[in-house]
């Protein structure tokens, strides 16, 4: 019989399923970005029910500023954002379909194929795992991490700074 974490677990991650296709079959940039956003929302809802409440949290806070950043941007710079001229969301069909079907032929193998080893029979205590992954995520990962944020905020004003003609007004 399956516990209710495994069918919490199971329903956020249809529910990731549902939206991820619903990004590519939208015809409007906000509508993509905002199926995008619904699809981490529900991983991090999966992160919630398997009770890795940091990781959870940390993905919903970290894709909806993403996300909300990334629509805007659309708004701001694409032709149609809205979709309304029936502009078509994908390209290179043919080839998209071979990759997708090649890239879960291939997530299949690893799943079924991999030696998986045994399962742990003593994990450390939930508090423990936390301010584990706490210590490793503000040590050795945060330089990388702020680097990472510094940079993608230089190009986001670069980005702005190019596009604007000056001596121009609206």
């Amino acid at each position: 019989m399956p516990t209710s974490q495994t069918i919490f677990v199971a329903f956020f991650g249809l529910i990731a399923l549902w939206f991820a296709v619903a990004v590519f079959r939208t015809k409007s940039m906000v509508r993509s970005a905002l199926s995008l956003l619904a699809t981490m929302t529900a991983l991090g809802l999966m992160f919630l029910a398997m009770e890795t409440e940091f990781l959870g949290v940390l993905q919903i806070m970290m894709m909806a500023t993403e996300m909300t950043i990334m629509a805007i941007f659309m708004v701001m710079y694409m032709m149609d954002p809205g979709g309304l001229m029936g502009m078509d969301m994908t390209h290179q069909k043919r080839v998209s379909i071979v990759v997708g079907v090649l890239g879960v032929l291939a997530a299949a193998g690893v799943v079924l194929f991999s030696p998986w080893g045994s399962v742990i029979v003593h994990a450390p205590a939930a508090t423990t795992q936390v301010f584990d992954l706490g210590i490793e995520l503000m040590g050795r990962s945060m330089l990388l991490f702020e680097t990472t944020g510094v940079t993608i905020l230089v190009a986001m004003i670069a980005a702005t700074s190019v596009a604007i003609v000056r001596g121009q007004r609206p």
